[in-house]
């Protein structure tokens, strides 16, 4: 009951906030609720999807371990080879930038190689053709979002580019809000290796949540900025970008390598942007005797959002914590939160919960880098992408909530 009060406490403060709630296509929104939870239940309750969970994990597993020989090979006992040396404490020879990280290179030149192989365009279309029979929304939109289940929220909208000029104000803010709502298959692997050890099945949940994510997407989409006129495109065919296997496979390691790049970066100047905010948070009065920090501001303020996940409320400070820096920083310093928090301070219930409510793109620094993609693709477009850009940061915060609440309610 908490799940159900929460996710329609959900719906509900997305049309408090619509531009023009008299135009929402119930029609369409109706109809992605029910395709959220019919992918839902297909995932939780289908026989034989805990199999395919299993499998996924093993997947990432040998993945992994294939990873691992080559970190080994590049940067020796840093990348998990063999230690020269006595271990002084269990666990303190990880080396996060050169054990877990570089996953993101084998993850982003396998999907290169997928995609030039025509499997996940072939996967994409049938998505995309879920998309718009069930909800009624044209091809580029349908294409677009189909596209962010797999990869990430820059690279979705260029398989639609020809059409970011045409498309209505409302299918924009659809292709914008489902990049924030999900996050790229070059990653996923990396958010489910940190997560292996504390949510069982990690990289099957996180799958699932992408897919679950993506009609949520267009259901708060549509009411925060309810689309008007004639669905944009149908029957679009995805390009082919790579000529052979091995320029797919040096793309994608290109790209990778870009983006491994950007997130140790990042890592390092947001940690250290939290520390010195908490370093002047603690030059404040204490209360309840414990200094104040930029975290459990963040988890007063977003303990509602936590409870409407269906987090218990003993727990949803702690959650709610999590949101924040989510929100404030990015989702892998909030899934490294998780993964690192004691033991007691969230049941394993909660913990699955938060694997979907934090898996999406809705945080600020993501922002700069969708509004940077999208002005460039569609410059034409440039002030009106500009003014939508913010709203995204709502619609996909709420459409991954949404998820926890979904998730709630089948546990």
């Amino acid at each position: 009951m908490q799940a159900l009060v929460g996710y329609l406490g959900l719906l509900a403060l997305a049309w408090v906030l619509s531009a023009n709630r008299r135009a929402v296509p119930w029609r369409t929104v109706l109809g992605g609720i029910t395709l959220q939870g019919a992918l839902a239940l297909a995932i939780f309750r289908l026989p034989g999807a805990r199999e395919t969970f299993a499998a996924c994990n093993d997947a990432l597993l040998a993945i992994s371990a294939a990873t691992r020989e080559g970190t080994q090979l590049v940067f020796g006992y840093l990348g998990g080879g063999p230690l020269p040396f006595s271990e002084s404490a269990p666990g303190s020879s990880f080396v996060l930038a050169f054990q877990a990280l570089p996953i993101v290179l084998v993850m982003s030149a396998l999907s290169a190689l997928l995609f030039h192989w025509r499997i996940l365009p072939w996967a994409v279309r049938f998505f995309s053709l879920v998309l718009e029979r069930s909800l009624g929304v044209g091809g580029a939109v349908g294409m677009s979002t189909a596209a962010n289940v797999f990869v990430g929220m820059v690279e979705a909208p260029l398989l639609v580019r020809p059409y970011l000029a045409a498309v209505s104000r409302g299918e924009l803010f659809i292709i914008l809000s489902a990049g924030m709502a999900g996050v790229a298959g070059t990653v996923m692997g990396l958010y489910a290796a940190i997560l292996g050890k504390v949510v069982p099945d990690a990289l099957g949940h996180i799958l699932a949540a992408s897919f679950i994510s993506a009609p949520a997407a267009i259901v708060f989409s549509v009411i925060l900025v309810p689309p008007t006129g004639a669905p944009t495109g149908r029957h679009l065919e995805l390009p082919r970008t790579d000529q052979s296997s091995m320029d797919a496979i040096t793309r994608g390691t290109m790209e990778g390598a870009t983006l491994l790049i950007n997130i140790v970066a990042m890592l390092i100047v947001l940690v250290a942007l939290v520390s010195l905010a908490n370093q002047a948070l603690g030059m404040l009065p204490a209360i309840d005797g414990t200094a104040l920090t930029l975290q459990r501001l963040l988890g007063w303020l977003m303990a509602p959002l936590a409870w409407a996940c269906g987090i218990p409320w003993s727990e949803a400070g702690t959650a709610g914590a999590l949101l924040g820096t989510k929100t404030v920083l990015n989702e892998l310093i909030a899934y490294l939160d998780l993964a690192y928090l004691p033991a007691d301070a969230l049941a394993p219930r909660s913990r699955l919960i938060m694997t979907y409510a934090l898996c999406g793109f809705a945080n600020l620094g993501s922002l700069g880098i969708l509004l940077g993609g999208m002005c460039a693709m569609a410059p034409e477009r440039r002030a009106e992408i500009i003014r939508l850009g913010p709203w995204t940061l709502v619609s996909g915060t709420l459409a991954t909530l949404s998820c926890g609440s979904v998730v709630a309610l089948l546990q």
